[in-house]
């Protein structure tokens, strides 16, 4: 005997999110729990948060980090997603909503064993389908590497592999991370 699928709507998911402790992302009526991560990851992700935290005070960006959501379009769907990225930076004024962001310009996710392939993936087609999204960023918890995905002017998507000597640049934020930045306490 198979068991219907409950699709939720975006409001109960909403209700429903906001009392739980558990964290969930949201594809399309679809609901999955999230993960923990590693030591590891959670330094990586607190040290670039900081960074970009300390760099953007006082200035039009926010930063959050893994506890504020970010809200999309499903490609080539008409579905909404809603999804926890490690860390997003928005610095649009349209962006008022108190427990999601609709316009991110850089967003980060630290890799995971779990994670990945959802991240190269599904993930990243779908951000690409954000107007305002400019650059995403994966960064590896096991070894010195960071990957960046920028948008062109025409919309065209590249991809930049960066190792230990590298510096990450992110053009939207006109801010450049090192590597050390990024890993400190870790490598």
């Amino acid at each position: 005997m198979r068991s219907p699928i409950h699709i939720f709507s975006v409001a109960e998911y909403l209700d429903a999110e906001s009392k739980s402790e558990v964290r969930h992302e949201y594809l399309g009526g679809q609901i999955f729990a999230m993960a923990g991560g590693s030591k590891a990851h959670n330094i990586i992700t607190l040290n670039i948060a900081s960074w970009l935290r300390s760099q953007l005070r006082g200035g039009a960006c926010d930063v959050f980090m893994s506890d504020m959501k970010g809200k999309l379009k499903a490609a080539n769907q008409n579905k909404t997603i809603f999804y926890y990225p490690d860390i997003l930076i928005t610095c649009s004024p349209k962006d008022r909503d108190k427990y999601f962001v609709n316009y991110p310009c850089v967003i980060f996710e630290v890799l995971s064993p779990s994670t990945e392939v959802s991240d190269r993936r599904e993930k990243l087609v779908n951000y690409q389908t954000i107007g305002s999204l400019q650059e995403y960023v994966l960064v590896s918890q096991n070894e010195i590497k960071v990957e960046v995905y920028r948008q062109d002017l025409q919309g065209d998507w590249t991809m930049e592999v960066l190792g230990s000597e590298d510096t990450v640049v992110l053009n939207s934020i006109n801010l450049s991370l090192t590597m050390a930045d990024i890993y400190e306490g870790i490598f």
